[in-house]
């Protein structure tokens, strides 16, 4: 079972406390103070393993507090510093604070680490306190206690290829062909629960491929486990769209798709697609083949396939294509990725501004832009989808409230539209 997801309690250990000492050797007049520092606390401090490829030891395990450091001795003896307690996560997770959301580390290299709490320091013993006017100072410090904080843990597989599409389309059913995954497969919709990773290995060299559960309207906002899905994508290199060729509307499946992963993250639009239309086996999908190909080229879509992963038709020729893809694909500097801002949904990021002028009323945001940019306006469906994009983040309750009739002319940025309900 794939867990991506966990919250956990990380303590740091307190600082060793210092102590106050005084030299007691015989024939050694007026000893002075020898009371030693403390140690230092343990860190927590995370880190890439390659052994572990989901969060499910966090299910049990939350609770991660370090050991606190030794107590300063006589004779100027320094406490012993805690030993650092890792805590071991696969690659590709991304931690947060609890509290705020704010990134505190995006780990995907293997072996990487970061520290999530330092340990206190450790306090110093009276001979530190020792000057000219104070010869035998009767003071120490307690250690620095340590830094307590609840941290989540998101993780985000690392693939090379993404495969996305409608429930249902076959992405499961061509991973279990191509590769060494066993993922559920059925007749119905949502079979794929969770994201399933397979290698495909092709003359010599190997991908990874991972199989991303059907997204569907509102998956960037969530809707139908949609954030838990998406930040999958965001690590691989390619995306391998795949179209259900027997559905009733392939081209407005298509668009639905790749609205709901420019409105997650603009720049999963600039990575390298491949699109492929599944079940050509069947009857009606292999009719419309041919018509359904110019439509997507009319679209800048360059050499959309068509397969069937069932009869495994043209399998090996998109398998071959894929690998040339990728050869040709520069690899993500994910050092960049690191220090870059996570992506994350917030209310910030759904706002809008509403103004009316001389009857005309303009809409600006840069979510809703970006939806209206990727929609096709000349098939009533796709308008019909954005149209609930719009009830969805709450423009078509605005627009009421300001006044808006059947016939006035809306602008969502550049985009002209006539209201209707």
């Amino acid at each position: 079972m794939l867990v991506d997801e966990a919250k956990i309690f990380v303590a740091s250990g307190k600082g060793g406390d210092g102590i106050v000492a005084f030299r007691r050797e015989k024939y050694v007049a007026r000893g002075g103070p020898s009371g030693g520092n403390g140690g230092r606390g343990g860190d927590i401090v995370l880190k890439a393993d390659t052994n572990l490829n989901t969060l499910y030891f966090f299910r049990k395990h939350v609770h991660f507090k370090a050991k606190a450091g030794g107590k300063g001795g006589s004779s100027n003896k320094t406490g012993a510093d805690a030993e650092t307690l890792i805590v071991r996560v696969p690659p590709g997770t991304v931690a947060r604070d609890a509290d705020t959301g704010g990134l505190i580390a995006d780990i995907a290299r293997a072996g990487e680490e970061i520290v999530l709490a330092r340990g206190g320091r450790g306090g110093r013993g009276n001979a530190h306190f020792k000057t000219a006017a104070n010869q035998a100072p009767r003071m120490a410090e307690k250690g620095e206690p340590g830094v307590e904080r609840w941290i989540t843990l998101e993780l985000k597989m690392i693939a090379d290829v993404a495969l996305v599409g409608m429930p249902n389309a076959g992405k499961s059913t061509l991973l279990s062909v191509v590769s060494n995954a066993k993922p559920k497969i059925a007749d119905y919709p949502f079979t794929t629960l969770e994201p399933n990773l397979g290698t495909v290995v092709y003359d010599n060299r190997d991908l990874i491929f991972a199989d991303i559960p059907g997204l569907i309207e509102g998956a960037h906002m969530g809707i139908g486990l949609g954030h838990a899905f998406l930040r999958h994508v965001q690590r691989t290199d390619i995306i391998l769209h795949i179209l259900d060729g027997s559905a009733s509307d392939p081209l407005a499946d298509y668009n639905q798709i790749r609205s709901e992963l420019a409105l997650y993250d603009a720049k999963l639009t600039e990575r390298p697609e491949i699109v492929v239309v599944n079940k050509i086996d069947l009857p009606e999908a292999r009719e419309y083949w041919e018509l359904l190909k110019e439509s997507l080229v009319a679209r800048d879509i360059t050499e959309p396939m068509a397969i069937s992963a069932l009869t495994r038709e043209n399998v090996t020729s998109l398998i071959q294509r894929v690998f040339e893809k990728a050869a040709s694909t520069p690899r993500r500097d994910e050092t960049a990725l690191e220090q870059a801002p996570i992506y994350e949904l917030d209310d910030e990021d759904l706002t809008f501004e509403l103004e009316v002028e001389d009857g005309v009323y303009y809409v600006t945001g840069d979510r809703i832009e970006r939806a209206a940019a990727m929609t096709y306006w000349d098939y009533d469906e796709a308008v019909l989808r954005f149209h609930k994009t719009l009830d969805a983040l709450g423009v078509v309750d605005a627009l009421s409230k300001a006044g808006v009739r059947r016939g006035d002319t809306v602008f969502i940025g550049d985009f002209e539209l006539e209201w209707s309900d």
